[in-house]
């Protein structure tokens, strides 16, 4: 019996040993698969134009020159770009963050009467929405054309985040620490600031990051609200411009710089406009599986 006992024991571990170096070699492969296409893009953006543009560059720089990145930064418009997009992505983050807490403490509460409507609501607005028409007619009667608010406040508050922030309060914040905090005479507010937001750090933090790369992404709102105040177009509408105009006719966009090959143009530009969300994640990523695993479970 030990013998067939330790046999079995034996190819259990094999199993499993065989199993993880599968797992292991497809996260490798998927590993590849996202940091290849990257690695090629900076590649091409320090490659000489030469290289380039005979396709000789794979994933290591032909002819290092950082050429195209002095160009960039020459220009002005873009450094301006990269301010109205930092700007923004702040401005959006925090104003979304906020809104979100404040709606989804009460509605983590049993106490609150209705909030099963509430939150159906809110999931409604997830597969409903009232089209780019009537949202651009309403930021137009609003004022808010060409300004800066047009590209915050329409998105600045997200359904999906406010139900993860929902249950990631039901579950980690238990009633008895608050009924606890309302015998010492704390309010709501007070509960809400000394209480339930030093407790969610976690949390916080993957929201903040998931509203941050999804305002630093999109430029679709800015190409339709952003047209005659040029000043304010973010890094990616920016960037939008000159790959469209650099792909047609090889020059930048209401500039004297050029480039004997667009490509380069494009690379330098993706890289440029990726950096500064990347240099961001280090500093969040322990919180980043802790806070999606608390919203992921409802107790």
């Amino acid at each position: 019996m030990k013998t067939s006992g330790s046999t079995l024991a034996v190819y259990r571990k094999r199993r499993f040993d065989i199993w993880d170096v599968l797992i292991h070699l497809s996260l490798l492969i998927a590993s590849l698969a996202c940091l290849l296409p990257f690695l090629h893009v900076v590649s091409k953006s320090l490659s000489e134009d030469a290289f380039v543009i005979a396709n000789k560059v794979f994933i290591w720089p032909e002819g290092f020159t950082l050429g195209a990145y002095e160009k960039i930064f020459a220009d002005d418009s873009i450094i301006r770009s990269l301010y109205v997009s930092v700007l923004v992505t702040v401005l959006f983050t925090v104003l979304g963050m906020i809104i979100t807490i404040c709606a989804a403490y009460p509605l983590s509460r049993k106490q609150l009467k209705g909030r099963t409507v509430l939150t159906f609501i809110f999931m409604f607005t997830l597969y409903f929405s009232g089209g780019i028409i009537p949202e651009y007619m309403l930021i137009n009667n609003l004022g808010m054309l060409d300004t800066i608010w047009s590209i915050i406040l329409p998105p600045a508050f997200s359904a999906f985040n406010l139900l993860i922030m929902k249950t990631a309060l039901s579950s980690s914040i238990p009633d008895s620490l608050e009924e606890s905090a309302r015998i010492d005479g704390a309010g709501h507010f007070r509960i809400l600031v000394s209480i339930v937001i030093p407790l969610s750090k976690p949390i916080i933090a993957t929201l903040s990051l998931f509203y941050a790369v999804g305002r630093w992404n999109t430029y679709q709102d800015a190409l339709f609200y952003i047209k005659q105040n040029v000043d304010l177009r973010p890094l990616q509408l920016k960037l939008y411009y000159l790959v469209i105009q650099a792909s047609e006719s090889f020059q930048l966009e209401s500039t004297q710089v050029s480039l004997s090959n667009p490509e380069v143009l494009k690379a330098s530009c993706v890289v440029f406009a990726t950096l500064p969300i990347i240099c961001v994640y280090p500093f969040i990523q322990k919180y980043f599986v802790q806070g999606v695993m608390l919203g992921a479970v409802k107790e």
